[in-house]
């Protein structure tokens, strides 16, 4: 149930990230030792620890059992101390230094009995971030045996608990409300920029004197509640990934929505795609057709089904109606603390849908010279099918502006 305002959603609790860390070896592979993580998203889903990443590496060591050590440079050290929610803090004074950050965790590698274990990492070494350069875990203790489980960690992440959904539901609220105001204040004449700004400032008020503090919990990608177009207006909504160019809206214009909301750290996705003023014929078949796909998508989900069904049997109508020339990219993937995530819905993914699986489900199509027709929508897979989390209106009728 979505929290009112008078009961805001808690963050994710201590215990459930300990929990995390303490069950995360029953999804590696048998045998492994420990685990050494290198990416932030993987490090604050096990440690509740955001920060910037820089040249400066930060690593999180999981132990059996779930005790965590935390790696930092020592301009890092308070911040960790104050926030990560670990067993232990080690720090090294500075990257590049005399002694190079990666000879420093290998000697603390070392000294928890780690030379010769089976480390599962998801880079072999910190990744190149703003000129870092250094050598991989697999060099800095050659004895141990190094293996790669990302795809083992993902898997974890995508099985949502009900705290992680709490959250999610309360970010389609928010996301909902700053949809709302965008669509409100599109009009033509104005400005794209303006009227983000607007709708998100006045989403992101409402949110925080709402659930207060609780939106400050860190994400990556938002900050409050965000509607936006990301310059998806008119012939450009065609582009699936098309940036901010700040034009005006002009009468006749397909436009291309994007929105969500920050909310404990955890993301919900809405799209819509709307018409400035009432859409002509082909504006309107292709929306009939994006609709069309959006419902074959709804069907194929269920537990026990594989993302690559999903991805085709839309595929089939695509096929069938000859829709191929304007189709970019894959039905959906799975978001939470990422805005993606995995699974994906994707020809190429096998993998099977779970109860707690989090996804958008976005069919696109995108004809160059009229425009793009995108819905996205939250999706939640249950034990007996699948919610739709995201409450926006769908219908074209709803959807047409002025």
């Amino acid at each position: 149930m979505t929290a009112s305002p008078d009961t805001p959603v808690p963050p994710i609790s201590r215990e459930e990230r300990a929990q995390r860390a303490a069950t995360v070896f029953n999804h590696l592979p048998p045998g492994t030792d420990a685990a050494v993580l290198f990416d932030d998203q993987f490090i604050q889903y096990y440690a509740g620890f955001a920060f910037h990443a820089t040249e400066r590496p930060i690593a999180l060591v999981i132990l059996p059992g779930g005790e965590r050590h935390l790696f930092v440079p020592r301009l890092e050290r308070e911040h960790a101390q104050s926030f990560a929610q670990t067993e232990q803090v080690v720090d090294y004074p500075e990257y590049p230094g005399e002694t190079h950050p990666m000879e420093v965790l290998a000697t603390h590698l070392r000294a928890l009995g780690l030379g010769r274990a089976r480390i599962g990492v998801d880079h072999d070494g910190y990744p190149p971030v703003m000129g870092y350069s250094g050598p991989p875990v697999s060099e800095v203790v050659p004895d141990a045996v190094i293996r790669r489980v990302s795809p083992h960690l993902d898997a974890q992440m995508a099985l949502k608990s009900p705290a992680e959904l709490a959250l999610i539901r309360e970010s389609v609220r928010w996301g909902d409300h700053a949809h709302r105001l965008l669509q409100q204040y599109t009009q033509v004449g104005a400005s794209e920029t303006d009227v983000e700004a607007r709708a998100t400032r006045e989403a992101t008020a409402a949110m925080v004197a709402a659930i207060g503090e609780q939106r400050r919990t860190p994400n990556r990608w938002l900050s409050g509640a965000v509607a936006l177009y990301r310059g998806q207006i008119g012939a450009a909504s065609a582009l699936p990934h098309a940036m901010t160019s700040g034009v005006r809206f002009q009468a006749g214009d397909t436009l291309v929505t994007g929105a969500g909301a920050g909310v404990g750290g955890y993301l919900s996705e809405l799209e819509r795609t709307m018409f400035m003023g009432e859409p002509g014929n082909e504006q309107r078949r292709f929306f009939h057709h994006m609709l069309a796909l959006q419902d074959i998508a709804f069907d194929a989900l269920r537990p026990g089904a594989t993302c690559a069904t999903v991805d085709t049997a839309v595929q089939a109508y695509i096929e069938q109606v000859g829709l191929q020339p304007y189709w970019r990219h894959h039905v959906g993937h799975g978001l939470g603390q990422r805005i993606h995530e995995a699974p994906f819905l994707d020809r190429g993914d096998p993998r099977v849908l779970e109860p707690g699986m989090v996804l958008s489900v976005e069919p696109g199509l995108y004809v160059p010279g009229l425009g793009g027709f995108r819905h996205s929508d939250t999706v939640l897979i249950t034990n007996d099918g699948m919610e739709i989390l995201t409450t926006y209106p769908r219908a074209l009728e709803d959807l047409v502006i002025g």
